[in-house]
């Protein structure tokens, strides 16, 4: 008695028909789709924060002989991308 039969799954889905148009409907399933990639991307992006890259280690600069400086360091940033 507490789950939904094959007939309560029915009218759901033609009042959701009903309510929001079957020309929407295909719009709000590829934005909750898209919502739910990019949230997807954001929880794996926080795991990462926490753990060291794998082969991007930060590697000492190498010595210079004596009399010369460095040149200055250029730092490149990379942005993710959103959709």
């Amino acid at each position: 008695m507490g789950s939904l039969s094959i007939w309560h799954w029915l009218i759901i889905a033609a009042l959701f028909v009903v309510f929001f148009g079957a020309k929407r409907m295909p719009d709000a399933a590829r934005s909750l789709g898209r919502s739910l990639r990019i949230f997807k991307s954001e929880v794996s992006e926080m795991h990462n924060d926490g753990k060291p890259a794998g082969t991007a280690t930060a590697q000492p600069a190498p010595e210079l002989p004596a009399g010369q400086t460095a040149p200055p360091a250029t730092e490149t940033r990379s942005e993710s991308k959103t959709l």
